[in-house]
Parts: structure tokens; sequence; C-alpha cells
């Protein structure tokens, strides 16, 4: 009798060499079979090639690329890393709201055992990826007519029955040829380059600016006032929807980054002129950005010697620092000095954000309800707060009342929550957006995958090359409760299990905040960001970032940036081996 295959062995189960090769193994095996282009539903623009390679950013994303002018600019297409033949949304009757979104947020996100923290991050690492994310993806404004009809249960007190949500703005430009599911716009640009900071029109990004010295507008220490109509009181900055302390913190911080590496050139380059400088300084920054990123903030997210050592290597490459900076590049590879300064490869399709990113970075249980306020200097409790004073038009009100040091202290002393099943925030299941609808954003997570066409946790499995689960019990790692809990909510059908419930409910490797689901895309995603980029790759050099850019980059870290402008933080960050990982009290 011929004994059955044994189960392949997960990465994170393997010897630390053998791991490493197996996580970019998988990484070439994404590379190869995910990413899908959109072009073709028709309505778009033909591909042309760059009239000329700007020795900088431009302001809405084009021109990064020699043969397609409009790859990665804001307002072109979200690409897939599922096949496009699986990316249908289903029939509105008859799947798109079953099981009831709002049943799903009610019986299995919900935060009703309480508050489940994350106990080796803090909150700024939960605001740090909101504050990326508004770099790298937006769908734009929802349409506001033709909502879709969410049913309630009869015990449900959600005032207005049934539940209408916004639709997903659709592709201004698409028609959907025959055979080709929907498209939707990305309205910031796709590439990592702080467009958060620096907004994603030329338009938007001087109206930051104050014209001298290519500084951005950073008045006694803070952004200005938004002025757009119905805004004051969120910061004027390039990207504030869903705006909140945490943002302003990081949004402010980065505004005085900015600045700071502009009298660091110019103090190198004294004729340069206000546009020179800006765009130097701006490149510098992005790339500091997305360093920190790399090298502090995935490593406190997926803690594992080898995830540790993976991110170090995509930026730094295995050589020793001090071997490295005394050698000059050679060859075509990555792995003796990392992405940066290789050379461009876009591997099977052009450059964009894709709709499975963005699920993989539906986060939102790292919000806590309740907060406590903290002074930087003793670290005794000033005030316990909720999230409504925190956030929207009340931003610049309490980053008044509390400031900005005893606000980063606290963001860096409290745990985010953590990301699993019946751990999403009260307070973002009941949300009065300044707009002034009101939704429960748990609802709309579920909802945005289905409409958007992203399949539903098996199929999503499959589709990143993982094991299939066969059972509720598998899926849930063995917790008979949560897998009973599943198999109600959904009528004892797994392959229903919706794509973030399923990444919400699978046991996670140890030391990961988010799940090895997740883990796939990030693993294609994070190194394409870097890879695709000619600012990253063939234009990472003192040419185009001057040596002292470079060594900007090079010299700091998230300590680095926090300690430039908040010296009084050093107390609390002695010791702290990473800055996303709780800080140790005021001495």
């Amino acid at each position: 009798m011929t004994p059955a295959p044994r189960p392949r062995r997960e990465w994170h189960d393997l010897p630390f060499p053998l791991a490493l090769w197996e996580i970019r193994r998988q990484r070439e095996l994404l590379r190869a079979h995910n990413l899908h282009d959109t072009h073709g539903a028709g309505g778009e623009r033909p591909r042309r090639p760059s009239p000329e390679l700007l020795p900088h950013r431009s302001y809405d994303g084009s021109g990064y690329d020699p043969d397609d002018l409009d790859m990665g600019r804001a307002g072109t297409r979200f690409d897939r890393n599922c096949a496009l033949p699986q990316t249908f949304p289903e029939a509105e009757r008859d799947g798109l709201l079953a099981p009831a979104p709002r049943e799903v947020s009610r019986r299995l996100l919900s935060r009703d055992a309480g508050f489940r923290p994350a106990r080796t991050l803090n909150l700024l690492a939960a605001a740090w990826i909101q504050f990326q994310n508004h770099g790298w993806f937006s769908h734009g404004d929802n349409e506001v007519d033709r909502p879709l009809e969410v049913p309630l249960a009869p015990d449900d007190d959600w005032p207005q029955c049934p539940m209408l949500v916004r639709r997903t703005r659709p592709d201004p430009l698409a028609h959907t040829g025959t055979g080709r599911p929907p498209t939707y716009e990305n309205t910031v640009t796709h590439w990592w380059d702080g467009s958060q900071v620096y907004g994603s029109t030329e338009e938007r990004c001087r109206a930051l600016r104050t014209g001298e010295g290519g500084k951005l507008a950073v008045v006694d220490g803070r952004l200005p006032d938004e002025r757009r109509a119905g805004l004051s009181g969120i910061d004027a900055t390039g990207f504030n929807d869903n705006y909140w302390v945490g943002l302003s913190l990081l949004h402010t911080l980065f505004a005085k980054e900015h600045n700071a590496i502009c009298d660091r050139i110019a103090s190198c380059h004294p004729t340069w002129d206000d546009e020179r400088l800006f765009h130097t300084a701006r490149l510098v920054n992005a790339a500091v950005m997305a360093k920190i990123h790399t090298v502090e903030w995935t490593p406190a997210v997926i803690d594992q010697p080898v995830t540790r050592a993976a991110m170090h290597v995509n930026w730094y490459g295995v050589l020793p620092a001090r071997l490295r900076r005394r050698m000059r590049r050679f060859g075509r590879g990555e792995a003796l000095f990392g992405i940066p300064g290789s050379p461009t490869r876009h591997h099977a399709a052009p450059y964009s954000m894709t709709e499975e990113f963005v699920t993989s970075y539906r986060l939102h249980p790292l919000i806590r309800d309740e907060y406590e306020i903290r002074s930087h200097r003793t670290g005794a409790l000033i005030e316990r707060t909720g999230f409504e004073p925190l956030q929207a038009l009340a931003t610049r009100k309490a980053v008044d009342h509390w400031g900005f040091a005893d606000l980063f202290y606290s963001f860096g002393s409290m745990h985010p929550g953590a990301i699993t099943l019946h751990n999403h925030p009260d307070c973002l299941r009941d949300l009065a957006r300044v707009s002034g609808e009101r939704v429960d954003l748990g609802t709309v997570d579920v909802l945005r995958d289905r409409e958007r066409g992203v399949p539903r946790y098996t199929a999503f499995r499959a589709a990143l090359h993982r094991p299939p689960v066969r059972t509720f019990e598998e899926l849930t790692g063995g917790d008979v409760r949560l897998a009973a809990e599943l198999r109600e909510v959904y009528d004892g059908r797994l392959e229903r299990v919706d794509t973030m419930v399923g990444m919400y409910a699978e046991p996670k490797p140890r030391g990961f905040a988010f799940s090895d689901t997740a883990f796939r895309v990030f693993v294609l995603m994070a190194s394409r960001r870097l890879k695709s980029d000619r600012f990253f790759t063939s234009d990472y050099r003192p040419e185009v970032y001057t040596p002292e850019g470079l060594e900007w980059i090079d010299r700091t870290s998230m300590r680095d940036v926090l300690l430039r402008h908040h010296p009084e933080l050093a107390p609390a960050l002695e010791g702290v081996r990473n800055p996303f990982a709780p800080w140790a009290g005021p001495r």
C-alpha cells in the first residue's frame, strides 16, 4: 500500500536557511503567476512612451517608465493578483449580499468580548500603515446614487432599514468589453512616492508649499488648517481623507523631515532654486519612508528571524553595512546590495497597485475604542478619551489640546488591537463621516471585497498557491468554537467565507500580526513597489539624489526622525529596539 504523501511544510516551520529560500521561491512563483493587467477593459488611453525621463518624481506619477508614460499615474486602474476570470463580482441578489454583510459584521467582527491587544506593537504601528496606505491607493469618493441595500436582521438596531452603502465609484474610462470584469481607478499615484504628504496633482502640491527653499508649509510646528470648504479642523496635506490624530502626527512629522532635508541639501548646493530643492528633498523623504517601512515597521509586524532577515536583504542586501558603504555596486542581482540601485523590472505586468493588495491591508482591528493620553515626562495618565474626539474635524483641536510630545508618547506606549475576528472597533462600526454619512466599516469592508470581485477566502487562498483548507476547523487552526460560529454564519458553506474573515480567522505564524495568506500578497507587492520604481532602482544614485541625500537615507531610522523633531522623547525611546514596538516609560 502506497503511503499518503506528507503535507508540505509551511515556510515558517522550516529551518532558517530553508525558510528564507522558500519565501524567495514563493515570491518568484507569485511574480510569474499573480500579476494580471486590466488594460483592455475599454476606454483607456493607448500606451505611449514617456517623452523624457525627469530626474525627479512627477506630481501625478506619470513618466516613470520609458515605454509607458501613464504607468502608475494617478487616475489609472488597479490591476489584479488573481486571474481576471476570477474577479467578476457575484450577482447582487444571489451572492453579493449573502450572507448579509451586516450580519457578518455583527456576529463575527464586533468587539463583543472586549478589546484584544496586539502586545508586540504600539499604536504608532497602526497609524503608520494607514499613513502609507493613503499614499498607495484610494478608490475616490463613493457614488451617492443607487446605493447598495444591505438587509438587516429583525433585532438589528441600525437606524436605517435596509442599511444603505454607497457603491464604489466605477472606472470613469472603462466600458468593460465582453468577458472582462469591472475595473476601478486609483485616484492617487500607485508609486511609493509620499503622495499622502505631497498630493497627487501639481495644483495640490503647490498649495502645500511655501515657494521658498523647497519647503512645505509648517507654521509654528503645525501643518496649516485645511482651507477647502467644510474641512476646517483637518490638516492641509497631500491626502487627508479619514483623518485622525494618528495621521496628523505622522503627516506633520514627515513634513518637518522634508524641510530638514531641504536645509541639508541647500547647505551643500546654495545656488539651487526652490523647485530643485523641493524635488530632491521629496526623493529623499519618500525613500526614508520606504526604508522605515521595509526594515522597521514590517519586521515589527511580522516578527520572526527569517522575515526580519528577508526585509533587511530587500533593502540592504547581505553585505555588512561597513563593507557595503565602501564597495561600488557590481552585477545586476539584489542579493548582495539589495533592491535599491538594482535594475528596474516589472515582471509579468506593468506596475500598479492591485485590488487584492487593498484587501490584504484591511486592518481596522488595529484601531482602539479607548485611548489613554499620558505625559511624556512622567508617564502619568492625563486623560482617557474615545475615538470621536481624536478624528475628523476634531483632529487639530485634539493636537492643540494635548500637544505632539504627549500624543507621540501615548501612541508609543499604547497597544493597537489584534488583527483577528471579534476585534473590529465599535467606533468604526458606527462612524459618522465628515460628509454626514453614517457607516458600519465592518459591513463596508466585507461588501467592498465582494463588490470589487475579490474571490472568497478558499479561492483567494488557492490563487496564491496556498494548500487548501477543507473544514472550518482546519481554517481556524482547531478553534472549535470559532469554527462553529463561521459554520453558522456561512450556512455550512466553507467556500462562501469572505476573504477578510478567513484571513482574520486563520492561525498566524508565530510573531505575525496578520495572516500568512495576507503575507503572500505582501511577499509579492512589497518587493514590487521597490523593484518597479526607477527612483528606487536605476535612478537610485548620487546624480539624482545627491550624495548628501543618499547619506541621509542610509543613516536615518524612525528613531532619528522622531528625535530630530522631538528630542524630548529621548528618555521614552531609550532601550527601545524598534520604535513600532511598545516604548519604555520615561526615566
